[in-house]
């Protein structure tokens, strides 16, 4: 179990505001829920005494925080490999594999990136959702970012919240497109199926934009660049089957296999044998949450997300030589 001690002195200038606003301010590496937490538990005191999160200061008074950082997560640590791109004492930056789960639930209690993640750093168990911040889903490959400490933690939740990382994936779409765009279409659960997301009218889901880019076009399908603005649940596979060009391999939103005429066998084997979504987190961008360093990482296109690029590219050359 660690304890955190820290002692400090309320600044004139927080004179007149609430104790809780004053600590947040003081101690900005620990969120606001957690602090008053503590506050209410009896962990943070006021010129020695014990006092509630809505006492007003007059600044100059003594702040002393002790507290414990209990486990967050009850998870069993696995020895599960990672792939580690980035590691120091605040964060780490993974490419995760297609087929891992991030997070335990229902279906999935253990092999998941989280009990990898507490097997690797046994004191993530002390950060919520053991450091991890965002989510790839089970299918899609690529970079995540992961908290090792709470400074990092709570700055790069807020970093996400203001959309302060860039985060850039790749993928396959059914259809030929013939340039870049945006899709600006609000999301939310889908009304009949619990397991889907959906677009959804302005007031019923969340704002979600994410702008796409054609880099390669085959005979029916096309290879893109996407980024994203927001990061809502199933986001890059929502926004392009709502305009036409779903993902290819998508089980959820990708509809029934669709060939192209002619198409060669490798071609035809390579799109039957392809059972996740055509989607890769290439590349992720950010500052440093505690150094303020700029970072950026990228993720080679997994091996068989390559296969199927060139076994499309291969198609649409013999079919021009035609």
């Amino acid at each position: 179990m660690t304890v955190i001690r820290h002692e400090g002195q309320v600044p004139l200038s927080a004179a007149g505001r609430r104790f809780d606003q004053a600590l947040a301010e003081m101690f900005p590496d620990y969120s606001r829920s957690r602090l008053a937490a503590w506050i209410k538990a009896g962990a943070v005191t006021l010129d020695g005494a014990v006092a509630p999160p809505r006492q007003l200061l007059r600044g100059g008074e003594q702040v002393r925080l002790q507290a414990e950082l209990v486990t967050e997560v009850e998870s069993a640590p696995e020895a599960i490999a990672l792939a580690i791109v980035h590691e120091d004492e605040h964060l780490l930056v993974l490419d995760k594999p297609a087929g891992l789960v991030v997070h335990p639930g229902a279906g999935n209690p253990a092999g998941t990136l989280l009990n990898a993640l507490l097997h690797h750093d046994p004191k993530l168990a002390e950060l919520p959702r053991a450091g991890i911040v965002h989510r790839l889903d089970k299918d899609t490959s690529g970079l995540m970012v992961v908290a090792r400490s709470l400074a990092a933690h709570t700055a790069l939740v807020e970093m996400l919240s203001r959309h302060a990382v860039e985060r850039q994936y790749e993928a396959v779409v059914v259809g030929t497109l013939v340039a870049g765009g945006t899709v600006d279409a609000p999301i939310g659960r889908h009304l009949g199926d619990r397991l889907r997301q959906a677009v959804r009218d302005q007031d019923e889901g969340k704002h979600a934009v994410t702008h796409y880019r054609l880099r390669e076009r085959f005979r029916a399908h096309s290879l893109i660049q996407c980024n994203l603005e927001t990061g809502r649940t199933h986001q890059i596979r929502v926004h392009m089957a709502h305009i036409h060009h779903p993902l290819v391999g998508d089980p959820l939103y990708g509809g029934s296999l669709r060939l192209p005429k002619g198409a060669t066998p490798e071609l035809v084997a390579a799109l039957r044998g392809f059972r996740r979504q055509a989607l890769h987190a290439e590349r992720l961008a950010f500052e440093h949450p505690v150094t303020g360093e700029a970072m950026a990482f990228e993720a080679r296109r997994p091996a068989d997300l390559d296969a199927l690029v060139a076994t499309l590219r291969t198609d649409a050359q013999i079919h021009a030589d035609l």
